[in-house]
């Protein structure tokens, strides 16, 4: 029996990036010898076990044969007689296709080490395309390692593309689309992953409401680049600018970027897809006709709460937040709740984040001021500071007391706007 470190693991140790999860392979074994040694077995489909003491994941050298359409339809054969190189074949990408054993060697036959010193993300066998999820993992790949100048081999891409043609991701469970999604949102580069989509038709096929949005122009005057498809791309890179993780270095881990504002970012504009081209470039009121396409696309990926209603509120409301200064005291008022201002300040942030993308998610616009986050700030913590004792009074009790909240609240904005509006100097 023998084991072997693989995978991702072995990848990034060779990148060196901080390598997070380990897994395992064992070569020679059978499950009751594992169960033996105290292990605990976890996987229904695949002989996959938990070690006693680290509880990293340990796998039975295992091949898999194509029995059906889909992610899920494989004959797996496992036992003591399947080869380290057997198992590293089934893979998908040559830089995941590799090995480290018990004396610190690499052990690499389908050249993924070669492929890594290139920069190429390159699959190991045909049987690539036996699963469609691999469509999804391979361009948040390319998403993950974009800053160091990897890109998707062209035979990789052509093979995704025919998977696509094939209507083969139609058999993917929503539950699977959105992991694999959720993750390469939350990479350094999440336009890579939309841009592979693209250029492969998965996007078409995942995202339609998106992949519309190619090819709409917009007033030059408010958006140099002019398409809607390209400002979406540099909307999402800004939004993963703005959120990426503190401190973070060269060697990165996974999920270091806020998917969710990252997620919000990407449909923000889906109404603009729909407006009639007679009417292009302009798109007045796409802020409420995109809001039931976004409500489409969360409840067809079965997108978690969080994400769907940050999606939402910056669908609606991000053009307000672009005009805030110019905003009546109560429409400020009205925006600041809706957008969870008084109540939850991390969905606040994550709005203003967004919003803050959108504004320099436009070409040469990149490094641009954005004011507007700062007045929105500023107005939430006056606000937030009017209490039920700084209206209370005699008669005012019950409803009443809601009512003077909120008059005292626009009372002090319109006062703000007023001091935020004024010459400097006056």
């Amino acid at each position: 029996m023998k084991t072997y470190l693989v995978g991702g693991a072995v990848r990034d140790e060779l990148l060196g990036y901080p390598v997070g999860e380990r897994d395992w392979v064992v070569v020679g074994a059978t499950p009751e010898q594992l169960l033996a040694r105290g292990f605990t077995r976890i996987g229904k489909d695949f002989p996959v076990f938990l070690h006693p003491e680290t509880k990293e994941q340990y796998a039975l050298a295992r091949t898999e044969r194509k029995r059906g359409r889909g992610h899920t339809g494989f004959a797996v054969h496992a036992d003591g007689q399947v080869t380290l190189e057997e198992d590293l074949l089934r893979r998908d990408l040559t830089v995941n296709a590799m090995a480290l054993g018990e004396d610190g060697a690499v052990i690499d036959p389908y050249g993924g080490r070669a492929d890594l010193e290139a920069k190429a993300l390159r699959h190991v066998s045909p049987a690539f395309a036996e699963d469609p999820l691999r469509v999804l993992r391979a361009a948040r790949f390319a998403a993950r390692y974009a800053h160091r100048g990897f890109t998707l081999a062209r035979e990789t891409l052509a093979l995704m593309e025919r998977i696509v043609q094939a209507g083969e991701l139609a058999t993917l469970p929503a539950e699977r689309v959105w992991a694999e999604m959720r993750r390469a949102l939350g990479e350094r580069d999440p336009q890579g992953f939309v841009e592979v989509l693209r250029d492969c038709g998965a996007l078409k096929a995942l995202l339609p409401e998106v992949d519309a949005l190619f090819g709409v122009p917009q007033p030059a005057r408010h958006h140099p680049e002019i398409d809607t498809g390209l400002h979406i791309l540099l909307t999402v890179q800004q939004a993963a600018r703005l959120t990426v993780a503190d401190g973070v270095a060269d060697g990165m881990a996974d999920n270091v970027v806020d998917s969710r504002v990252v997620f919000a970012a990407l449909l923000h504009d889906l109404g603009k897809g729909v407006t009639a081209r007679e009417l292009w470039p302009a798109h007045r009121g796409h802020e409420q006709a995109g809001l039931p396409l976004v409500e489409a696309v969360c409840e067809r990926l079965k997108v978690p709460r969080a994400y769907r209603d940050l999606a939402l509120t910056v669908c609606a409301h991000h053009l307000n937040c672009h005009r805030a200064r110019e905003l009546r005291p109560a429409t400020l008022l009205r925006l600041l709740t809706v957008t969870g201002a008084l109540r939850d300040g991390d969905r606040f942030e994550g709005f203003l984040r967004a919003c803050t993308a959108d504004a320099r998610g436009r070409a040469g616009l990149a490094d641009a001021p954005y004011p507007q986050a700062e007045t929105l700030r500023r107005g939430a913590d006056i606000a937030r500071i009017v209490s039920a004792r700084d209206v209370a009074g005699p008669g005012v009790r019950g409803k009443a007391i809601g009512e003077a909240l909120r008059r005292e609240r626009i009372r002090r904005l319109h006062s703000f706007l007023q001091q935020a509006r004024a010459p400097r100097g006056a």
